[in-house]
């Protein structure tokens, strides 16, 4: 069975940055690929970055060009390099592959607030 393990949110003033992880066990993701996605309150889940097993990247407009998304295949670890955090990135993060998803992680709750 697969788990998927976010880390890295936190608090952070506007401006800011934040690295977030997320660590699989249970199948090697070296060739998949794999999504980050946001949930903020009261809001849908939305799709925010790919990264295909090739390495090609992609992005939702609304954080293209301050979020970065990488892999370590080492490691089995997906990243998120997020700069210039804005207060609407306040969300909670998860990562999952695509397609067919697997069973998601709890997340990890950024907070982008003066």
């Amino acid at each position: 069975q697969v788990q998927l393990m976010e880390s890295g949110g936190g608090w952070v003033q506007p401006g800011g940055s934040l690295r977030l992880s997320c660590a699989a066990s249970g199948s090697i993701i070296r060739f998949i690929t794999m999504d980050w996605y946001r949930e903020a309150p009261g809001e849908r889940r939305e799709w925010v970055a790919r990264i295909q097993g090739g390495g090609g990247t992609h992005y939702t407009p609304a954080v293209k060009g301050r979020f970065t998304i990488s892999r370590d295949n080492t490691k089995n670890t997906v990243y998120l390099q997020m700069d210039n955090l804005k207060p609407e990135d306040t969300a909670v993060y998860f990562c999952n592959k695509w397609p067919e998803p697997w069973g998601w992680g709890q997340g990890t709750q950024v907070t982008v607030s003066s």
